[in-house]
């Protein structure tokens, strides 16, 4: 949803048009795909970091407008709520020093953004879900300006027929409430891990990429608050699926793991989006058929959790990535290069393999993702040929080499390897993520959410890694 759009009043015209080119484009990208005519490269990684402006109390700071005048750099947009901003990282082929190439960028484009923000007298926050965020925070009053956020909560409460929104999240504790747009879905950020690759490969790609969610999900737990309520470990995963359902339908919720792994192509994806989920925003483009501009805008409003993405490099010619979004922001710049260093290991010995889809079924990856997100690192989750482990055993004991293999696959220097799985290692040693950090936290000083939004966000400040932080 990074695409502005021109209009927010649609007429029946505008989707039956827009259905037509999108089912044209549909049909041509496969073509594309037969004909071999995407970019082939070496593995490319990138990431999108969604970020908190807060004021120095900890609340959340809706400012993104003038936070973006006085940074003026095309890397850095709008989020749904004028207190979240998207910091976008330059791509880089996945080889020798990337990992600590990108924590570099990302530390430096960072303090520059926080010079930015505390000149305002705010800061960045890193967090999957804030803990000071309340209810009437996220309101309309409190949305970006742009048309598209404005037409996307339209659209969505039209086929709503106007009901509000259902949030119901049962957890250690329990979460109900009715809300009346989609300004829920702000509460959620996260870092979404892209990996570009041979077209050819991203069937097979996209299915690891959901096989691996649970153990992604598990090690990275950094929401486990929402309005004072102890949840899930990632409590991002059931709201963001609840806060932009549109209901009514068998394919209600815009937010999905999927009910399938790929069978042959990747196309299938986009098939599916075609066929299955409404146009929410039938904006006409006169870009040439090739842009796949009405194709790209539709996959763009419908947010899987492993999700295919088609680009244009500067020549026009067209690469696809896998955007894996499972991952929460936060806690520190060194933890998410990290998390993106364990799903790029994984994934890449993983696909030497030619059966994983035969020996786990969609339904077995599906209940281990949500198990994960919901109870942590030490939950049970059915593994290959039906073998049932605990999770956190399986990531010391089996996936963390499978990584550390992945990450020699793609020559990525001996000592980042290292150096960033031995981070998820020593998450997965003493069970800390920032999640049970901060129930840690809660536990030991009760429920005063500024008090832990403003130490979580000198613990973040000092950039040591989460597994360090002291309670």
């Amino acid at each position: 949803m990074g695409q502005e759009i021109n209009d927010i009043n649609f007429t029946q015209a505008d989707f039956t048009e827009f259905l037509l080119r999108l089912k044209r484009e549909t049909r041509l990208l496969e073509k594309m795909l037969e004909n071999d005519c995407f970019e082939s490269v070496k593995p490319v990684a990138g990431y999108e970091l969604e970020a908190w402006l807060i004021d120095q109390q900890g609340n959340p700071a809706p400012a993104n407008e003038e936070f973006l005048q006085k940074l003026d750099d095309n890397e850095v947009v709008s989020e749904l709520a004028q207190f979240n901003v998207e910091l976008n990282g330059q791509p880089k082929t996945l080889e020798g020093n990337t990992l600590s190439l990108l924590q570099a960028e990302l530390t430096s484009r960072w303090h520059k953004y926080q010079e930015i923000s505390h000149s305002m007298g705010l800061d960045l926050l890193a967090i999957g879900i804030l803990p000071t965020v309340q209810e009437h925070d996220l309101c309309l009053a409190n949305m970006s300006k742009l048309k598209r956020y404005q037409a996307l909560n339209h659209q969505i409460l039209r086929l709503r027929k106007g009901r509000p929104i259902d949030l119901h999240i049962k957890g250690k504790e329990s979460l109900k409430l009715e809300h009346d747009d989609v300004m829920l879905e702000a509460a959620a950020t996260s870092l979404q891990i892209h990996l570009q690759l041979d077209a050819t490969q991203a069937g097979k790609y996209y299915n690891l990429a959901k096989i691996i969610s649970a153990p992604m999900v598990a090690v990275s737990a950094n929401s486990p608050f929402l309005f004072g309520k102890q949840l899930w470990e990632e409590s991002r995963i059931p709201l963001f699926e609840q806060s932009i359902s549109v209901g009514g339908s068998d394919y209600s919720s815009r937010v999905t793991f999927g009910i399938r792994y790929v069978r042959k192509t990747i196309q299938e994806v986009f098939a599916a989006n075609c066929e299955r989920y409404p146009v929410l925003l039938p904006m006409l483009m006169d870009e040439a058929e090739e842009s796949l501009s009405h194709m790209r805008l539709h996959n763009g409003t419908i947010w899987r959790w492993n999700r295919p993405l088609v680009g244009f490099n500067q020549h026009g010619i067209p690469h696809l990535r896998i955007e894996h979004r499972v991952v929460p922001a936060g806690p520190t710049h060194i933890d998410q290069i990290a998390n993106a260093a364990f799903f790029f290991g994984l994934i890449t010995a993983l696909a030497q393999k030619d059966d994983l889809e035969q020996r786990i079924s969609h339904q077995h990856s599906k209940d281990n993702f949500y198990r994960a997100a919901k109870y942590g690192m030490d939950t049970k989750v059915n593994w290959l040929d039906g073998e049932v482990l605990n999770l956190r055993r399986l990531c010391l004991d089996k996936l963390l080499p499978i990584a550390q293999h992945g990450l020699a696959m793609l020559k990525i220097n001996d000592n980042e390897s290292k150096k960033y799985l031995g981070i998820i290692a020593a998450r997965l040693r003493n069970r800390q993520t920032g999640s049970s950090w901060q129930k840690q936290w809660v536990q030991a000083y009760g429920n005063d959410w500024h008090k832990l939004t403003l130490d979580y966000r000198y613990r973040q400040n000092t950039q040591m890694p989460v597994h360090t932080w002291k309670v």
